[in-house]
């Protein structure tokens, strides 16, 4: 099987599995679904973090890997999770074009959060986060994909949020990340 594809035996809350296509979103039947840990995801966030490096060159300021898929052993929606750092978020000219080019499609603008942007892969089910390098939603990202890579209770207490969250039905993926925002709060204060 290619990296590019989903792999076949996706758990689903659905009456027949479920193979989500590249840019689906991991809601299904109004459900989150959320996988195992997937030891392919560092392999799929190396692959889009070489595609955004081939196409902003010295504007990218780091790249790293975060959210679920970037904790070994926890589980997630089937969707890499990466976070771009550039000098400005809010100038669009100056790294819109060149994505977009490279494949990437925006959709979510959140200028009034510290111009967070966010950017659909072209191939894998993948979003790509941009943000102000120094700006508080990425140190938030980065501390918490690092406290729960080292501190088995917060993943495992983490973990627990969302699969009990995962069992409720949500009209929006937004609506179920807003809901595990009281979790997140608790672990990193």
């Amino acid at each position: 099987m290619s990296p590019r594809e989903p792999s076949a035996s996706l758990p689903s809350r659905a009456a027949h599995p479920v193979a989500l296509p590249p840019t689906a979103t991991p809601l299904v039947g109004g459900r989150i679904i959320l996988v195992p840990y997937d030891p392919k995801w560092p392999y799929l966030f190396s692959r889009e973090a070489d595609r955004v490096r081939d196409a902003l060159g010295p504007d990218v300021r780091a790249l790293e890997h975060v959210g679920s898929t970037a904790v070994p052993d926890l589980a997630g929606e089937p969707c890499v999770d990466v976070l771009l750092l550039i000098a400005d978020a809010g100038d669009e000219d100056a790294y819109l074009p060149r994505l977009e080019k490279a494949g990437y499609v925006a959709f979510a603008r959140e200028p009034g959060w510290h111009e967070h942007r966010v950017f659909k892969g072209p191939d894998v089910a993948a979003h790509l986060h941009v943000c102000t390098e120094g700006s508080a939603p990425a140190a938030r990202m980065l501390a918490f994909r690092d406290l729960l890579r080292a501190d088995p209770a917060a993943r495992a207490r983490y973990a627990a949020a969302k699969a009990a969250l995962a069992e409720r039905r949500w009209n929006r993926p937004g609506d179920y990340a807003a809901a595990k925002a009281a979790v997140v709060a608790e672990l990193l204060p």
